[in-house]
């Protein structure tokens, strides 16, 4: 009922996205809730915590958080964590979204704001320079050299939420089909993969958009990156040519032999069995100021044990030498082919 008091508002209209009309405006329309007052503070904490309690909610993903005061977030975010403690989830995951792509700015809100984890569109962004052929793959080692900036909230980067297209900004394939019109259909599946598998090793935390898994592409952002799962009446995602498969939005699309689904599977199966994947520290390997190849390698957090992967965004395949920890002396391959130790700590590789 308190949120139909007009006292509760901030009333200044339209916001302009600039200054403290970013904070304090409406939202295209939306009302802004007067979050500096105690009341609206306490009201919003106990409206979210019996969302906890009712429904056993895993974690939150908190869209516009650049929008919100700094100090309203220190107060709900610890209320949260909580209060899920107590109701049996020990592990709350909350992150926000602020759509920016530079670490800089996304590390405010883990340093300022209180926040574990935000959506890294720093990830994403490097990962679609590189795999789309924008960029050579040092751009990795601009991104990765950042990590340091969030702190010890994030891990090191471990926590971050890692994605390559949503909702908003659009889907993965369609950006690239964008930046390379004339790309065929088996270069782009091949691309979209490589992406998504760079995802699953990378450290970080896969967050995949539903329908990437099933070829969606995509005409731009926004609506028009919002294709239906179940059979689509709307004519502008319809006529789109989907990636790895002859299907269209018309029909259902929960197809789990799709080639990206079978590859997302395997590759989440990997990170899934080996910690290393999804919570040892990662050590870029190899990029390149003028070339396709990137190598990184992550570490089991309980043995130490070392593991190398390696990719190629040309178009040509390519025979490389990768130096290891010196203490790795042998390997064994897990997906795709593995090098042979040439020496102790170093792999011979042909990607």
């Amino acid at each position: 009922a308190w949120l139909n008091d007009i006292k509760y508002y901030h009333n200044r209209g339209e916001t302009t996205w600039e200054g403290e009309s970013s904070l304090y405006g409406d939202f295209s329309g939306l009302d802004d809730l007067f979050t500096e007052h105690p009341e609206v503070v306490d009201g919003m904490i106990e409206i979210f915590k019996g969302w906890v309690t009712n429904y056993k909610i895993d974690g939150f993903r908190i869209d516009t958080t650049r929008h919100v005061n700094p100090n309203f977030w220190k107060q709900f975010l610890p209320a949260l964590k909580e209060h899920a403690a107590k109701e049996g989830i020990p592990n709350f995951y909350m992150f926000g979204e602020v759509y920016d792509p530079d670490p800089a700015a996304l590390a405010r809100f883990t340093r300022v704001d209180g926040f574990d984890q935000v959506l890294d569109f720093a990830f994403q962004s490097a990962v679609f320079d590189a795999v789309s052929g924008k960029t050579d793959t040092d751009r990795f080692d601009r991104f990765l050299a950042a990590d340091s900036l969030y702190g010890e909230a994030t891990k090191q980067g471990r926590t971050q939420p890692t994605f390559l297209g949503n909702h908003d900004m659009g889907r993965f394939a369609g950006m690239v089909k964008i930046e390379n019109p004339k790309m065929d259909q088996d270069e782009l599946l091949a691309r979209t993969k490589l992406a998504h598998g760079l995802m699953m090793f990378m450290r970080g935390v896969p967050v995949i958009y539903s329908g990437d898994e099933q070829g969606f592409v995509s005409d731009g952002n926004d609506q028009s990156a919002r294709e239906d799962m179940f059979p689509s009446r709307t004519a502008v995602y319809n006529d789109n040519d989907l990636i790895g498969t002859d299907a269209t939005t018309a029909e259902s699309n929960f197809d789990v032999e799709h080639p990206l689904y079978r590859y997302i599977a395997d590759t989440a199966a990997i990170r899934r069995a080996h910690p290393a994947l999804s919570r040892g520290e990662m050590l870029p390997r190899l990029t390149e100021k003028d070339g396709s190849l990137f190598a990184f390698s992550r570490f089991d957090p309980e043995t130490g044990h070392e593991y190398l992967i390696a990719s190629n965004t040309g178009a040509e395949a390519r025979s490389v030498n990768i130096t290891v920890d010196a203490g790795s002396s042998n390997m064994t391959a897990l997906m795709g082919a593995c090098g042979t130790m040439k020496t102790t700590g170093t792999v011979s590789l042909d990607v």
